[in-house]
């Protein structure tokens, strides 16, 4: 990693406090063309809209082929337009919604890889503490035996 974990996780707390918090909207801080963008994307990204479109197409095609007065006749031009219409708005807009996701994602994962190094680096501080902690435990220790081995030596000889 590096030879001053504390200095690195100085640096990343110093640059967590000049970026500042993610600047991603979410809620009611999003603009309206970013609320719209998602609810065309909630609406048409789920089973309820293809299910009623699939309805709508196949009742446009039987009421058309099967009445004696077909305002759209076959080959269903007017119905081709309208989906290619449909198609044509609904597409950038989903996709303006996936970039506004993809960005808030972005955020959290930069957000989350900070954390995660900050947690590694104060594991790594921890780490030391405890093997400077266990060198002092092993040095009283050692003394101890040094001062034990002394006096009996001196019980010995005396």
């Amino acid at each position: 990693m590096t030879d001053n974990p504390a200095a690195l996780l100085e640096q990343l707390r110093e640059e967590s406090r000049r970026r500042g918090p993610p600047v991603h909207r979410s809620g009611p801080d999003r603009t309206f063309a970013e609320r719209a963008a998602d609810g065309v994307a909630a609406i048409v990204g789920s089973w309820r809209f293809i299910l009623t479109q699939s309805a709508l197409l196949i009742a446009w095609i039987v009421w058309n082929a099967a009445s004696g007065r077909p305002f759209d006749p076959f080959p269903f031009i007017l119905l081709n337009l309208m989906l290619s219409f449909q198609a044509a708005y609904t597409a950038p807009i989903i996709m303006m919604s996936q970039n506004r996701q993809a960005d808030v994602d972005r955020d959290r994962s930069i957000q989350d890889f900070d954390i995660n190094r900050k947690a590694e680096l104060e594991i790594e501080l921890l780490h030391e503490k405890i093997d400077l902690l266990k060198e002092q435990e092993i040095a009283r220790l050692a003394d101890a035996v040094d001062r034990l081995a002394m006096l009996l030596e001196a019980k010995r000889s005396s």
